[in-house]
């Protein structure tokens, strides 16, 4: 029953704000001229946003699950209209606070001691309130001959992992819907996508891995005059509190504040991009949420001509495989370079796009990419822009972007854009580029390469006795003539799944539109008093078939 609640919740929004102007130039649009006079007309306020913001409005109605996924999808904008993309970077899941005394019995319970005796003061009005955990100011014990120590004790909403577990259920039946009738499911990666918000849902919903997180940072950024990460405190830490030294700063975006402050914003602007580079390929352990908001200033006025950043928020990190730093490091250097051949090349052997991909086509494709922003200063190229471009061209190449460098260009395009607020005329490739190049030669230097061949020579010594058996059993299979070669053909599978995906679209676009036709008349009926129609049965109609209308007939690029 909550199941079907919230499904006809989600048709409820999806009609509220119009979102059946997204289909519009796709194949659905006809049908669904026949469903708008049923519709009620929006509100004057709803009806003078743009589509973008009308579907950011929706995802933050329906809560944390759904500002996730518009987070997830404002990276891809491989799939998703400019636009709409630039839209779904403004989520911010900010909601109203819970009562403070929940979050003290919170506390007591999670601790399993009373709040008076784990903190000396703890204030039940919340300094911020978000989707999935609020946080409040306290203070810890004083210890011998020390001051009380100023604390943040951050805390998980009452139930969210319920609501939460549900919007996920609902997220992966969709998913399968457009798995199986979308003919570009394959590019799209629905269940990747449902895949990666359940993963980073599930890491935001363990504080504990959130103060491991932090202490992680922390370590690889000890004593640094570019980055401050509180400390942890996990005498006061579990899986549902966590408890952080409290810093003080101005947020990254306040330019008023940070003038008033005499920072020098050209120095800061610069430190922001060597310390992202640094994170990805030196530490390779990068903050994956890295918006204004989690991205203060130190005020110490000592530091005004060499300001540091303060990091908060350490739900989201992200790592990358050892194959992925390198080929995306090599990446940005044949940009850098204008070595479009390389960068070709490179997309091949990452396994990005297929073996049998026409390098000659693919270089002709970067450099029409590229070679249009090279006639510009260098001051006013997005490094993120140009990587998103080429995602997208290469898409039509048979591009499947990775799921795992989904956070990176989504935290990219975040540190560009808090530098270029910093310092509009910042050079990002200038700065950069020394930065990688320096990370690169260190990286793959034959003292480094020496002790990575150390780490694994144990492991390289124990299998080394199987070798020779191995070698004679693969011998042997030879001669008796036992040895069998797997084939499995791609091409045929993708003309396959081509010819499918042409049968199925016209009847899904249909059949997902008709859907949408009874939810809106389903909706005007029960605005209008009929309540005995919203029963389970309709509450599926109006949320699965709207978002099935919605996710199937989105414009191919």
């Amino acid at each position: 029953m909550i199941a079907f609640t919230r499904a006809a919740k989600i048709g409820r929004v999806l009609l509220k704000y119009r979102l059946d102007d997204l289909l519009d130039g796709t194949p659905a649009e006809r049908w669904l001229n026949l469903m708008r006079p049923f519709v009620p007309r929006a509100s004057k306020e709803i009806a003078a946003q743009s589509r973008g913001a009308r579907l950011r409005c929706a995802l933050q109605e329906l809560g944390p699950i759904f500002v996730k996924f518009g987070q997830i999808l404002s990276t891809r904008r491989d799939i998703v209209p400019p636009d709409i993309a630039v839209e779904l970077t403004l989520l911010q899941d900010r909601v109203a606070p819970f009562d403070g005394d929940d979050a003290r019995r919170i506390v007591e319970a999670s601790l399993g001691r009373g709040v008076d005796t784990a903190f000396a003061s703890f204030d039940t009005t919340p300094l911020a309130s978000a989707s999935i955990a609020q946080v409040h100011a306290a203070t810890l014990p004083p210890e011998k001959g020390k001051p009380p120590r100023e604390v943040v004790v951050k805390v998980l909403r009452p139930n969210i992992e319920k609501q939460i577990a549900a919007d996920i259920a609902l997220l992966k039946n969709v998913a399968s819907l457009v798995e199986r009738t979308h003919p570009s499911a394959d590019k799209i990666r629905p269940h990747a996508i449902v895949a990666e918000i359940e993963n980073t849902l599930a890491a935001e919903l363990d504080l504990l891995r959130e103060g491991a997180n932090a202490s992680v940072l922390r370590r690889f950024w000890q004593d640094s005059d570019d980055l401050y990460v509180p400390e942890p405190i996990w005498s006061h830490t579990t899986e549902r509190v966590l408890t952080l030294e409290r810093v003080y700063g101005i947020p990254s975006d306040d330019i008023v504040a940070l003038d008033a402050a005499g920072i020098d914003r050209k120095a800061l602007a610069a430190k922001g991009t060597r310390v992202f580079y640094a994170q990805v390929f030196r530490d390779n352990f990068f903050h994956a949420d890295a918006h204004a908001g989690n991205i203060w200033v130190d005020i110490d006025p000592a530091r005004k001509k060499n300001p540091r950043f303060i990091a908060l928020d350490f739900g989201i990190m992200g790592q990358l495989s050892d194959e992925d730093q390198y080929y995306l490091a090599e990446n940005f250097m044949a940009i850098f370079n204008r070595d479009y051949r390389r960068i070709a090349e490179l997309h091949v052997q990452a396994g990005w796009m297929p073996a049998h991909s026409r390098i000659d086509e693919l270089e002709a494709a970067a450099r029409t990419v590229c070679e249009p922003y090279f006639t510009r200063p260098l001051s006013e190229i997005s490094l993120a822009e140009v990587l998103i471009k080429l995602f997208r061209t290469a898409q039509r190449h048979e591009l499947t972007l990775q799921p795992q460098l989904i956070l990176l260009q989504k935290t990219l395009l975040n540190i560009e854009g808090v530098g270029r607020l910093l310092d509009p005329e910042l050079d990002i490739w200038a700065v950069a580029r020394p930065v990688l190049e320096r990370i690169m030669i260190e990286r793959y230097s034959p003292q480094r390469l020496m002790d990575r061949f150390r780490k694994h020579l144990p492991e390289l010594v124990t299998h080394a006795p199987e070798m020779p058996r191995l070698l004679h059993a693969w011998l042997q299979q030879q001669v008796d003539g036992r040895h069998e070669l797997s084939l499995r053909s791609k091409d045929l599978y993708e003309l396959t799944q081509t010819m499918k995906g042409m049968q199925r679209r016209t009847v899904s676009a249909i059949l997902g539109t008709g859907l949408l036709i009874a939810a809106a008349v389903l909706y005007a009926l029960d605005a209008g008093g009929m309540r005995l129609l919203s029963i389970p049965v309709a509450a599926w109609v109006a949320g699965l078939g709207g978002l099935w209308a919605l996710i199937a007939a989105w414009p191919r690029r």
